[in-house]
């Protein structure tokens, strides 16, 4: 019924008391602004200012509707300052997608450099498997996600785009005592009778399966463990030898039970990416791609000194 011009006139002559002044305040005429008064009085079912020798003052009805107004006008500026904050990247929300690993080592720096750059955008966290997160993206489920070519690949379709992060390549984890435990680096071929403790995927290859497959060698598979924490301990134990992602092993404290090491040329990789809807991302998504991407700049990436020991925090694949 009432446009906002309209009511924004109404709170110039309001506040300034005058058509006079109203007019000069927002560059109108005042011959204008008495006809769009008289307009705003027709669609209001009677008069809303007193004409008096020098000025107007609101009449009952248009105190009420310049009640009404103010809360409009404030309403709208408040949205407009909410909308423009959002597309600036420092209000709304922003849900992030990772796979577990990299909430071990990666998202949580980029994060944190999130919010201290936009402490205002309401964020959260969804882990799962890669390939969950890119059907939920592609739903808008979550505006950005980390995610992993490993272990059911990735398919960059029409609703997302992939921007590569870094290529995490594989360790091994061995008991401390172990005879090549103390190598800088290990040839895989020379742990072909080792048990090997994981928990492939159904339905998947495993790279441990494909590297000892290029190796030349079959691995025997013994205790099904998820979770590196548990592999680990496992490990430790004596009763098997692990792979192990640098970014779960960057993290790592030192402990004196076992020992990571690389494994030269056929190490496992696995290619890591950011992955955006492809029509209009959120500016606070692009911001916090910005972020990751320095978080990988800064050393994620880089294994941990294969000659230390190590413990790695709870995370599954």
């Amino acid at each position: 019924m009432f446009d906002t011009d309209a009511l924004s006139l109404l709170d110039a002559v309001a506040r300034t008391g005058s058509f006079t002044a109203a007019a000069a305040e927002l560059n109108y005429t005042q011959s204008a602004v008495s006809r769009r008064i008289a307009t705003l009085e027709a669609h209001a079912g009677g008069p809303l200012f007193e004409r008096l020798p020098r000025g107007v003052r609101l009449t009952p009805a248009g105190r009420a509707l310049h009640r009404h107004a103010v809360d409009v006008l404030d309403r709208l500026r408040s949205a407009a300052e909410e909308l423009s904050a959002i597309h600036r990247g420092v209000a709304g929300r922003l849900r992030v997608g990772a796979f577990a690993t990299a909430n071990a080592a990666l998202v949580p720096g980029a994060l944190r450099a999130f919010l201290r750059h936009a402490p205002d955008v309401e964020t959260r966290i969804v882990e799962g498997p890669s390939d969950r997160l890119m059907g939920r993206l592609a739903d808008g489920d979550i505006d950005v996600a980390v995610v992993s070519d490993y272990p059911s690949g990735l398919e960059e379709g029409a609703e997302t785009t992939l921007t590569p992060l870094l290529e995490d390549e594989f360790l091994v984890a061995l008991p401390s005592g172990h005879p090549l435990a103390g190598r800088t680096a290990v040839d895989l071929r020379d742990l072909r009778d080792e048990s090997w403790i994981e928990a492939p995927p159904r339905g998947h290859t495993t790279m441990l399966v494909t590297s000892c497959a290029r190796a030349g060698f079959t691995p025997r598979t013994g205790f099904r463990v998820a979770e590196w924490t548990g592999k680990f301990g496992y490990v430790a134990a004596g009763l098997g030898v692990t792979l192990v992602p640098a970014m779960a092993a960057a993290g790592v404290r030192h402990r004196a039970d076992l020992v990571l090491r690389p494994l030269a040329e056929f190490a496992p990789r696995r290619a890591v990416y950011a992955a955006l809807p492809s029509a209009a991302p959120l500016p606070a998504a692009l911001t916090f791609l910005r972020l990751l991407r320095a978080e990988v700049r800064a050393g994620v990436d880089r294994p941990a000194d294969p000659r230390a020991g190590g413990e790695v925090e709870t995370a599954s694949r």
